[in-house]
């Protein structure tokens, strides 16, 4: 599979992995922090009758409204309103968090949070370390010597429906383990053809004797003579798939990877069925027992004969390599996608944690886990093919292989020829399942996120469930056609356009418009409010020169490497690479045709007018959460008493309270907000 399916990095270019790592992911926390639906600019306290009286005699723990008293000019009026606001921080229960504080209990009650900080972690954690570390990262290494929210969007969506589809076919063969014999071990099932020659396959090799090793000259016959295919090669392609001639040619739907699809969308809905609730309690699981599996994997694969070459193959960097910029390309390119800086998917996870939580450290530690993830599981998948090669008395670069030829082919092979091998296929396929999972929960989350923030209401958030079932059947209805016999054409379709390019160009604007648009220094404040110090100056200067330099440098090498799009011997046609550029260009064109938009839309008697006040962050921008609104955010008008505020109903569940806006509207809020 290709690099979007969450790539490691090639040996040679790992430290500009762990930098660019941290970089990009403190830039998403932050902004996902910041990002969050906004509420009104209100005066709201929470306090007993003997502080703030009222007629009425209002119950412990009851919302209520006052107003700023009459007189005096603007600045007593803000004076007055800055003070409720610190009332009203230091006297809420629920939200009255202060950065000196030693508990923080800075929650959004109407959007949620982590139930703690672990499960943002591991999450992101299982976002980022997915499928591409377990077969991107070892092909890399055997290769080279060891309107942007809308944007971003779309290439979730493309993402979304494609990834789970890869999931079912892990469940497909995962399945298909629970046997006694594997059934891509041997050539004797009627799916095989008479090129088929097995490493375990008595009969045809040497008059039904199975030796350890195959004698030298018996490996070339089958390598170069008869042009081996091997028994997994033929049940992935034959079978499973029963692939088809072209991409034009659908064929029939295949009725198990359909079921297994929707097993997989059930599973995914499942545990998103509360939102963060529910999917930071699966993540538990999700990303840490992949690492038991590729531990239990790392052991059996070492004491396996062959094992040590597969591993010095994987460890000895070929130095002539070094100075090519092809090289610091893929290095750079990997760690880009595989983070998943511009997918959405880290802002929205962000956009759910605590405004004062800590995501410097939080970014830190998911980028070095997600790097060392991948040197890790390059121990196991390199001691599995040694051993691999060794049985089929070759070198080890004849066995690797990258995506799904790699999860799907060469290590299904592999582990037929251990003891036991079902349950090494199961323990394997789990794993991957697992793997495909934590990224799958981000994305759909991510489209979820978008559409209820978007929408806004009190309705659609009460619905939220209903949303994310609704884009759980979309995407299974959107990946029916990629389980049809021309699905795997579709699939590396998908991966190669509209998830690749479009993600650089989205990359790349965001980086210039934080930094050169709304402002490195207003950015930098922002950060010193969530953590009470300023980003350290290394991360400064990477934000505003390094990074879009490299992210530049990546578009531009993705440009010049590009060559049309291949799977095995087959050439996609124009008309399909066509339709690859259009999905690419969708995401991408949202944002100019936003901008026009906007620009429509924006006051102003001149068009520089209109591009000025367009480019200004609006009223409404900053901290979601009332007591945050501090300093430039601090609201400076304050309400009149012609505005009516007096004392709401007093049911903690019921009751609602006329809220004023920054720009004087006014509408009811929840009583619980």
């Amino acid at each position: 599979m290709s690099h979007l399916l969450d790539a490691g990095s090639s040996s040679s270019g790992g430290l500009v992995h762990l930098a660019l790592g941290a970089v990009g992911l403190v830039r998403e926390a932050l902004l996902g922090a910041l990002w969050q639906p906004l509420l009104p600019t209100s005066l709201l306290c929470q306090a007993c009758p003997r502080l703030l009286p009222a007629e009425g005699q209002p119950g412990e723990g009851c919302w209520r409204v006052h107003s700023v008293p009459a007189g005096g000019g603007p600045e007593d009026q803000a004076r007055s309103t800055n003070a409720l606001l610190m009332v009203a921080s230091l006297l809420s229960p629920q939200n009255g968090a202060v950065p000196s504080e030693a508990t923080k209990r800075d929650q959004n009650l109407k959007r949620g949070n982590w139930g703690n900080q672990i499960e943002f972690v591991l999450t992101s954690v299982g976002y980022a370390v997915g499928l591409g570390n377990v077969w991107r990262f070892p092909y890399l290494c055997y290769r080279n010597g060891g309107g942007v929210g809308y944007g971003m969007m779309v290439v979730s969506t493309y993402i979304g429906i494609y990834y789970n589809v890869v999931i079912c076919i892990a469940f497909y063969y995962f399945f298909s383990s629970m046997t006694h014999v594997l059934p891509w071990a041997y050539c004797n099932n009627p799916w095989n053809t008479r090129d088929c020659a097995g490493v375990l396959d008595a009969s045809n090799l040497t008059n039904g004797s199975r030796p350890a090793t195959l004698p030298s000259n018996l490996s070339h016959l089958l390598n170069h003579s008869l042009q081996r295919t091997s028994p997994s090669e033929e049940y992935w392609r034959l079978y499973v798939l029963k692939l088809s001639d072209d991409i034009g040619n659908f064929g029939e739907v295949r009725l198990p990877l359909l079921g297994c699809l929707g097993v997989s969308w059930v599973v995914v809905f499942l545990c998103l069925i509360r939102g963060v609730k529910s999917s930071g309690k699966v993540v538990y699981f999700t990303a840490t027992f992949p690492y038991v599996v590729l531990t239990i994997l790392f052991v059996r694969g070492v004491t396996l004969e062959g094992a040590f070459t597969g591993i010095m193959y994987y460890l000895t960097p070929q130095w002539d390599k070094i100075l090519e910029a092809k090289v610091w390309g893929d290095a750079a390119s990997q760690i880009f996608y595989s983070l998943g800086c511009a997918w959405g998917g880290l802002i929205t996870m962000a956009s759910y944690n605590k405004f004062h939580n800590n995501c410097y450290r939080d970014s830190v530690i998911i980028s070095i886990t997600n790097c060392a993830t991948s040197v890790y599981a390059g121990f196991v998948i390199f001691s599995i093919l040694g051993f691999m090669a060794n049985h089929l008395g070759v070198d080890v670069s004849r066995v690797a292989d990258h995506g799904p030829g790699l999860a799907f082919v060469a290590y299904p092979e592999a582990l037929t020829l251990l003891p036991i091998s079902p349950l090494w296929s199961l323990l394997f396929f789990f794993m991957l399942i697992l793997l495909g999972l934590g990224t799958q929960f981000c994305l759909l989350e991510t489209l979820v996120t978008a559409i209820v923030d978007e929408v806004g209401n009190e309705w659609i958030l009460q619905r939220k469930t209903y949303v994310t079932l609704g884009v759980a059947v979309a995407g299974f209805l959107l990946g029916i056609p990629l389980t049809s016999q021309a699905g795997i054409y579709w699939l590396l379709l998908m991966d190669n356009y509209a998830a690749s390019f479009s993600l650089v160009v989205i990359s790349c604007i965001m980086c210039v418009a934080i930094m050169y648009i709304y402002g490195h220094r207003n950015y930098f404040q922002d950060i010193q409010m969530m953590l009470g110090f300023p980003p350290p100056l290394f991360f400064q200067i990477c934000w505003r020169f390094i990074s879009p330099a490299i992210i530049f440098f990546i578009l531009v090498f993705t440009v010049i490497q590009y060559r049309p799009i291949t799977y095995n011997h087959y050439q996609y046609p124009g008309w399909a690479v066509a339709i690859g550029f259009l999905m690419a260009l969708s995401s991408v064109l949202c944002i100019p045709l936003y901008a026009i938009f906007r620009l429509c839309r924006t006051d102003g008697d001149t068009l520089l007018q209109r591009l000025k006040n367009a480019t200004k962050p609006s009223r409404e921008w900053g901290p979601a959460l009332l007591e945050h609104r501090t300093g430039r955010y601090a609201p400076t008008i304050a309400p009149s008493p012609e505005d009516g505020f007096e004392v709401q109903p007093l049911h903690p569940d019921k009751a609602q309270i006329p809220i004023v806006g920054s720009n004087g509207s006014s509408r009811l809020q929840d009583s619980r907000i």
